[in-house]
């Protein structure tokens, strides 16, 4: 009985961060069996690796993001950062009761304190050059394949074993709501190994320094600023080929 409360507990937790970004849904664009992935849209790919740093108000927490597993999700963080996107915004959910879960934030329209509390967690990143939102699709690697996975959730517990960026502790990953490609700005820490989420959520990068910063971050905390550190090239196609 004892291990049944914190599986309860977290699985609750899991639909909780499905449902965060709601407004996303409703505004995510609809693939309708379109190419995805680099090339295929404005959103640049990363090549090799980037080294980021975000200064939040408990301290430096440092992200190493991986192009080779992830280029287009680790691309669009790499651009947002220099884009001063994640500057000043807020980290509006911290789930650790009844276990240890997420630390996320990244909404874009937190960075103004006149946002409402209850509007926090809804926003995602407006391109300023088109005024549109921009979404990207879910993206997964496979140990035993070439080429990327884009757009599709992993259901088989097999094929997720299978993955090369898992939910391990101090993963970074794109929060979304339940459409697949409705990715956008929001992102969250994992607390500790979260393998109910592989292959549901794009992890495109893991904590290297500062994973005791996380830990202590709360609700309503902020990152101060978002710097490239290293690395961080930026491409249109794809790094890989």
């Amino acid at each position: 009985m004892p291990t049944v409360l914190p599986q309860i507990g977290r699985a609750l937790a899991g639909f909780w961060l499905l449902l965060l970004p709601l407004a996303l849904g409703a505004c995510a664009a609809d693939s309708g069996g379109q190419n995805l992935g680099c090339g295929t849209t404005s959103v640049p790919c990363l090549s090799g690796t980037a080294l980021v740093a975000l200064q939040t108000s408990k301290g430096e927490v440092r992200i190493r993001l991986d192009g080779r597993d992830a280029p287009l999700t680790a691309g669009n963080f790499v651009d947002l950062v220099n884009r001063g996107t994640y500057n000043g915004t807020v980290f509006h959910r911290v789930v650790r009761e009844p276990v240890p879960f997420v630390v996320q934030g990244g909404d874009p329209q937190s960075s103004d304190p006149k946002t409402p509390v209850t509007q926090l967690g809804t926003g995602s990143f407006v391109d300023p050059a088109t005024g549109e939102a921009r979404f990207i699709p879910l993206e997964l690697s496979f140990k035993s394949e070439a080429l990327l996975r884009y757009g599709e959730k992993v259901t088989s517990p097999t094929q997720a074993r299978n993955l090369r960026l898992t939910h391990e502790r101090g993963a970074v990953a794109m929060a979304r709501s339940a459409d697949p490609n409705s990715a956008s700005a929001q992102f969250y820490f994992a607390l500790e190994a979260l393998p109910e989420l592989d292959g549901s959520y794009a992890v495109f990068g893991r904590v290297v320094e500062g994973m005791d910063v996380v830990d202590r971050i709360q609700q309503g905390d902020r990152i101060t600023s978002a710097r490239l550190l290293e690395g961080g090239t930026l491409v249109k196609g794809n790094p890989n080929r």
